[in-house]
């Protein structure tokens, strides 16, 4: 097969509910300098003009459960709800609606996994979006024109993936996407993460230096130094913390070091917070 797909682009950013739900509690130039570095990358990918976006998250147990929960999944729809219910809607801020699918790349995406030695879940229909898909879309594709592939990662409860197992994922998306010949050109955006605790005592909390060393771990884009955390350092951030699979992957698809464009740690979000773009 011809190689014609190529991805022209790989943003990382999180998804806290509080980004679009109740951004006017955060400190003033906290919640400006994120929202800028949205509105930066909503225009980067304006320009890229991709045919589809390959979206990588977790799900916070809205379509997947303790009974069924894959170390990965790739939706093949055409089409998803979210947020999935009104009152989730009312909670994010983000009007519910119809979100379009790339149906063909998706499913090309999941033959090209089995292919490659990888077994995710196949989710041909029913998939629908919580804070992970909706509060960065609401920044970044506020019309929702750009069709969708979303992969879902488990970074909300253990066993997880191990982080080179999320970034060698990430090396498969590339490989899918340069192996078709159907969809051109391809942005590829990870959400979810950094430190935080969610359901637990210490929500709120912020783990600053864990979130700078993986940030300059992004930057650096070696490999080594981003897959090189066991599942105990990275609770040492909070449970969400293990949310940065999602980057991982995404790192793993570029292939290269990214640029943080923001960071702030925003505990009224319960996160640390930032935006990244990766330097393709």
């Amino acid at each position: 097969m011809s190689t014609y797909g190529r991805i022209v682009g790989a943003f990382a950013a999180s998804h806290a509910p509080g980004i679009t739900g109740w951004p006017e509690r955060a400190a003033s130039d906290a919640r400006a300098a994120v929202e800028q570095a949205f509105t930066e990358v909503r225009h980067r990918i304006e320009e890229l003009e991709p045919d589809a976006v390959i979206a990588v998250s977790v799900e916070h147990f809205t379509n997947f459960h303790l009974g069924n929960l894959p170390a990965f999944a790739i939706a093949t729809g055409d089409s998803y709800l979210g947020p999935s219910t009104p009152e989730m809607a009312r909670f994010v801020n983000v009007e519910q609606h119809s979100y379009p699918g790339a149906a063909a790349l998706g499913s090309h995406l999941y033959s090209f996994a089995l292919g490659a030695e990888f077994d995710p879940a196949l989710v041909e229909g029913g998939l629908e979006f919580d804070e992970n898909f909706c509060v960065p879309l609401k920044h970044l594709d506020p019309g929702s024109k750009y069709p969708l592939v979303p992969v879902i990662v488990n970074g909300v409860n253990p066993p997880w993936p191990t982080p080179k197992r999320c970034y060698d994922f990430g090396r498969m998306i590339r490989g899918a996407v340069e192996n078709q010949t159907e969809v051109k050109r391809v942005v590829v955006l990870a959400t979810g993460g950094l430190s935080h605790w969610v359901g637990l005592p210490e929500s709120g909390h912020i783990n600053e230096e864990f979130d700078r060393d993986f940030m300059s771990r992004l930057e650096s884009g070696d490999p080594e130094r981003l897959t090189d955390y066991t599942g105990e350092e990275i609770d040492r951030a909070g449970n969400g913390a293990h949310e940065i699979r999602t980057w991982l992957v995404a790192a793993g698809a570029a292939g290269v070091g990214f640029d943080v464009l923001a960071y702030a740690p925003v505990p009224v979000w319960l996160t640390g917070t930032a935006v990244a773009a990766a330097r393709l």
